[in-house]
């Protein structure tokens, strides 16, 4: 593994950017662009972590101070967002499609009351930025996982190996290894033979 510094630029990128100094990339993988990084705030020791030969690409890292994310080998992440301020993993060889949203944290409260003093808080700050007031609840998506365009995998939430989401779903629970799920919420729609 090699580690990237903020005086590293990609060479084939069209954003001016650098990656943060707690990225570790290793050196056959592939990452994009450093304009994945707009929302990276991550100051742990490692942040993200990028195994051999996986791909991170078009994709939104809105990572709190305390998030850490990492990419399995051979993983493929293209156009996605991932909301991190604990822990988000993916496992090897995992796809995940574009436009798919990964949270491990809500970032506003389910009461309305405090919702709404958080809204208003953060209208008087330049950056208009939520802070975090919830709990963060990891999420870990196992090796081999195929998750279709347009999927939201909520907090807390483990995809079993080798398990498939159809696009579009809304995952609120816990997927077993080798299952297809679908639907809002998502839910088992068929076994696979491993």
């Amino acid at each position: 593994m090699t580690s990237a510094s903020w005086s590293n630029k990609l060479a084939h990128d069209w954003y001016p950017g650098t990656i943060p100094p707690n990225v570790c990339v290793c050196n056959t993988a592939y990452l994009g662009t450093s304009y994945s990084f707009q929302e990276y705030h991550s100051t742990v020791s490692i942040g993200l972590r990028i195994g051999r030969g996986a791909s991170l690409d078009k994709t939104v890292l809105d990572v709190g101070p305390n998030g850490q994310v990492s990419l399995g080998e051979f993983a493929f992440v293209s156009s996605a967002r991932i909301i991190c301020d604990s822990e988000v993993e993916i496992g090897d060889y995992a796809l995940i499609g574009w436009n798919v949203v990964i949270m491990d944290n809500y970032r506003v409260p389910v009461d309305v009351e405090r919702r709404r003093h958080e809204l208003e808080r953060s209208s008087l700050q330049p950056e208009r930025r939520l802070e975090n007031e919830c709990e963060s609840r990891p999420v870990r998506i196992g090796r081999n996982v195929w998750i279709g365009f347009e999927a939201c995998v909520l907090p807390g939430v483990i995809i079993g190996e080798g398990s498939i989401v159809g696009a579009r779903s809304v995952v609120t629970e816990n997927v077993p290894p080798f299952t297809v799920i679908a639907g809002n919420p998502a839910r088992i729609v068929g076994v696979l033979d491993h």
